[in-house]
């Protein structure tokens, strides 16, 4: 086998790639032996592989001996357009808008078929919250994710609908449903969620603006949207007006 590879042809290129995308958002800590095996490479490869993307930084090791994601890796995704540009841009905007509101606020952008977090402030309030910076969530099953999945061309969304998992007993996984809820987002400029990707919380967000292109998400995560819904899309239109004003002009690189 070329490269001593559960795969032959596989470059030593292939392979380092191969290890870290065995990373993913269930799989945050791996050993060895599951880090080979979700790589497809044999066990004496990856551990070479490992040390020296650890020695580099790419990879860290924790003291029970499993690995994780390295610092270095994130340093050099902030430096990607998506991330810089509008998380600077952006940052003061958010942290107004937590300031009015205590409350976890998100920042988000589309990626393939997720919704990608570029930004988050924690709130106050005890509400369970999933996601974090750099993290991919459903599109169907999160405010920011609905947003973007509304404004999304017709065969990413053709493809979202095509599999809908179930991920709390309230996530809507029919496509007529969802169809809807798309629809009406277009019509409100806002969208929410109810215990869809966590039970206990709920969520409301609405769209980024650059030159009249959707470009990202804005969204809040409240223990309940029964008195506080128009208050928060308020607060969040208004925020999204700013980001979206500022990002017309120069994007900082």
């Amino acid at each position: 086998m070329a490269g001593n590879s559960a795969r032959p042809g596989r470059s030593v290129t292939s392979r380092a790639l191969a290890v870290l995308g065995a990373f993913d958002e269930r799989h945050r800590r791996l050993g060895l032996t599951e880090l080979a095996a979700r790589a497809g490479l044999p066990v004496p490869t990856a551990h070479r592989l490992v040390g020296e993307l650890v020695s580099w930084g790419a990879l860290s090791r924790t003291d029970s001996g499993e690995y994780v994601v390295g610092r270095r890796l994130w340093d050099i995704g902030l430096l990607a357009p998506v991330h810089t540009g509008l998380q600077q841009i952006a940052s003061p905007y958010l942290h107004d808008l937590y300031g009015a509101t205590r409350a976890t606020v998100h920042l988000a952008v589309r990626d393939g078929l997720q919704a990608l977090y570029v930004d988050r402030l924690s709130g106050h309030a005890s509400v369970p919250v999933v996601s974090a910076i750099g993290s991919r969530l459903p599109l169907h099953a999160t405010g920011v994710g609905k947003v973007l999945l509304a404004h999304a061309p017709a065969d990413v969304q053709d493809e979202v609908l095509a599999d809908l998992p179930r991920i709390t007993p309230y996530t809507v996984s029919r496509p007529g449903l969802l169809r809807g809820q798309l629809k009406k987002v277009h019509e409100d400029d806002y969208a929410t969620t109810v215990e869809e990707m966590s039970l206990g919380a709920c969520t409301v967000a609405v769209p980024i603006r650059s030159d009249g292109a959707v470009v990202a998400a804005l969204g809040i995560v409240a223990p309940s949207l029964k008195r506080d819904r128009a208050r928060l899309v308020s607060a969040l239109q208004v925020t999204a007006r700013g980001i979206g004003r500022s990002l017309m002009g120069p994007v900082p690189g």
